[in-house]
């Protein structure tokens, strides 16, 4: 992992969204933001798009978030993924998605993000 790694935020809500990116650039990432799955699409099937780790909100409009990772898993087989939810159910993951509670604190997303680059 290098401070150098990208992540792409896929959150619909603008203020979320806004407070993620905020919080992962200060931890010295670069990020790309999606307000939707459709956005987010558009990143992944552009292979100029360096994208090093997905994290992606659950509740989107129109395709979730638990969709969204089955359609990246056909574009990027490898991208880790990260679903965040505010909901407490079991919620049957694809391969290489890990998932954070919502709300969860800086400190809680900056160990899981890094831990995910590094193949934790």
């Amino acid at each position: 992992m290098s401070a150098a790694s990208t992540i792409l935020v896929v959150e619909d809500d603008a203020i979320v969204r806004m407070l993620i990116v905020d919080v992962l650039e200060e931890l010295e990432f670069k990020v790309l933001e999606a307000a939707d799955a459709e956005a987010a699409l558009a990143f992944l099937e552009d292979s100029a798009h360096v994208i090093d780790l997905m994290m992606t909100d659950w509740g989107l409009p129109g395709m979730n978030g638990k969709e969204l990772a089955v359609k990246t898993r056909t574009l990027r087989p490898a991208l880790p993924i990260l679903l965040a939810s505010g909901y407490a159910e079991n919620i049957e993951l694809p391969g290489g998605v890990q998932m954070i509670a919502k709300p969860f604190s800086i400190e809680q997303l900056r160990d899981k993000v890094k831990g995910m680059l590094v193949g934790g």
